[in-house]
């Protein structure tokens, strides 16, 4: 009998297949004491299961690229984390075995983690997934993870972790299913990277049985188990006008009457290029630097590799638009030479800009370095700091890239909420205005993108995220300057077209998502996204404002 459940939708498309588990998480290791002289062979063991561990995740990355890449060396520099490997040893020391002193020294970490504020507990399922990897190579089992098949199937998870998700293969992979997870989770980002439908944040996902048939919308968020034959059809129909649509789309993007709306990447570095490029991007609206600095926690990359990355990206958009946005180190992408170990909670301490400007070396080496990758080139390059509070942070920001002889637009992220409350001011300062969408609302709602408990308030159609973006757009327009969305927000073309209507003046998303946004925004007037948008906002929830605008867009 056909059920219908209803979670998360985070990349869009229709998946049709039988349901397969991740694989089952390592079991816990028997707490048996060891002899005093087994230590030392127990420590090595441990040693050189970290480092294959660490190696492999790194492998993964490489493989991935993108922002597949930085994640995954993330979890490698959590796997080499030299204080936790010390109490692994020390645990050793007093006569634990190798996988049972990984797994206890983990299990403390993980306490520190899950009790240092929301946003670090986020980084609990990536935590566990290195130990797992580490005690399955000990104990000489199987790694956890995605299931061997050759037929296609949708793949149900608790959660995925980071180096499951960045090497799914969508030949095999028709789609996910995960009980946790948000909208701005790493496997959200990824899946849409990948193009893979999938629905996160559904209760009860693993209860779902193995091989039962299931059709997942990851537009909608919808799952129906053991769908009809005419559910089927029905939904496979709608997948193939999408598809048509996307087909029959190309161009810049613009709506119904010709009203401009950029369309530009969200990029995590060059390997992310091709797919921009071959999606029909017109720039870039979202460069991450964070995946250099990723390399080694222990010191920043030379000026030299710095400009040589950035060079490859900017001559990828001859004329085109590329903003870069400065390093933004801290709270869950702490780098041991920049950020504090001891903050109480990294989400609201010293991150962002803050940080840089607490190491004007590191900022200075990275804006000389983009002045120089820009030389010669026809590119539009803008420049803006992540994590603008006021205008002091705006003023400090522009300042120092005048000093670095940078000839490009200045720009401030709209991530907290401050900012946007006083857009006009920041306006003063700088020339452009970018609606870092996931982190405003985490910041607005106090609720951690990671979490799947809180997803409800990181969903972009919440309307108190909509009224601050309205506010931003609203100060960049009294102020003649462009505010554009280079949050997770732009790649639904439904929202897409309600940001148009409130003002913003660019999107920029994952490369995948660009054709659906191109498609939907040119079947609709400014006028008619205008009257989605005040809609939207005169709604009380999420779920009425999504509703409210498709009523408006449908003619209902």
């Amino acid at each position: 009998m056909e059920t219908t459940l209803r979670g998360v939708g985070v990349s869009h498309g229709v998946a049709i297949g039988e349901v397969r588990h991740m694989g089952t998480a390592v079991l816990e290791p028997p707490a048996k004491q060891i002899p005093a002289e087994e230590a030392e062979r127990e420590q090595g063991r441990a040693r050189k299961a970290v480092e294959a561990v660490a190696a492999d995740l790194m492998a993964r990355g490489n493989l991935a690229g993108g922002e597949a890449q930085a994640v995954l060396e993330a979890q490698a520099m959590m796997a080499q984390d030299p204080e936790l490997m010390a109490d692994v040893e020390r645990r050793i020391a007093v006569g634990s075995t190798a996988e049972r002193g990984v797994y206890d020294a983990f299990a403390s970490y993980r306490e520190l983690l899950a009790g240092a504020g929301e946003y670090l507990a986020g980084r609990v399922a990536d935590l566990d997934d290195v130990r797992n990897r580490i005690v399955a190579r000990l104990l000489g089992v199987p790694m956890p993870g995605v299931p061997d098949s050759d037929e296609p199937y949708v793949l149900v998870a608790r959660d995925l972790a980071p180096a499951d998700t960045a090497l799914l293969d969508p030949t095999l992979v028709l789609g996910f299913v995960t009980e946790e997870g948000g909208p701005t989770s790493h496997s959200a980002i990824l899946a849409r990277a990948l193009g893979v439908p999938a629905v996160v944040a559904l209760p009860g996902a693993g209860e779902l049985a193995e091989g039962t048939m299931i059709a997942v919308d990851g537009s909608t968020g919808e799952i129906f188990v053991e769908p009809s034959d005419e559910k089927k059809a029905q939904l496979e129909a709608a997948a193939a006008e999408r598809k048509a649509a996307l087909a029959a789309s190309s161009g810049p993007g613009a709506t119904a009457d010709g009203h401009k709306m950029p369309l530009l990447a969200n990029i995590g570095g060059p390997a992310d290029v091709a797919a921009a490029v071959e999606a029909g991007a017109e720039g870039v609206g979202l460069f991450r630097t964070e995946f250099l600095f990723l390399d080694d926690s222990k010191q920043a990359p030379s000026e030299e590799k710095q400009t040589a990355a950035y060079r490859q990206v900017l001559e990828a958009f001859p004329e085109g638009r590329v903003v870069v946005r400065v390093l933004d180190a801290g709270a869950d992408k702490p780098l041991d030479f920049l950020t504090p170990a001891d903050e109480p909670n990294p989400a609201l301490g010293v991150r962002g800009l803050r940080t840089l400007l607490d190491h004007p070396e590191v900022l200075r080496t990275q804006l000389t370095a983009l002045a120089k990758a820009a030389e010669g080139l026809p590119v539009y390059l803008e420049v803006m700091a992540p994590m603008v509070a006021d205008r002091t942070d705006a003023r400090a920001f522009a300042d120092a890239c005048r000093e670095a002889g940078l000839r490009a637009k200045f720009g401030a992220m709209v991530e907290i909420p401050s900012a946007a409350l006083r857009a006009r001011s920041i306006l003063q300062e700088v020339e452009f205005l970018s609606l870092g969408t996931n982190d405003l609302a985490q910041y607005t709602f106090a609720a951690d993108r990671q979490v799947g408990a809180v997803s409800r308030l990181q969903d972009p159609w919440q309307p108190a995220l909509l009224d601050l973006v309205a506010l931003s757009a609203e100060a960049a327009k009294a102020e003649g300057k462009s505010c554009g969305v280079c949050g997770e927000a732009a790649s639904d073309p439904l929202l897409a077209c309600v940001l148009a209507g409130l003002g913003v003046t660019s999107l920029s998303m994952g490369a995948a998502s660009i054709p659906y946004v191109r498609a939907t925004l040119a079947k609709y007037t400014l006028a008619q996204c205008e009257r989605a948008a005040a809609a939207a906002r005169a709604s009380d929830s999420a779920e009425d404002a999504r509703s409210a605008a498709q009523a408006v867009l449908s003619g209902e």
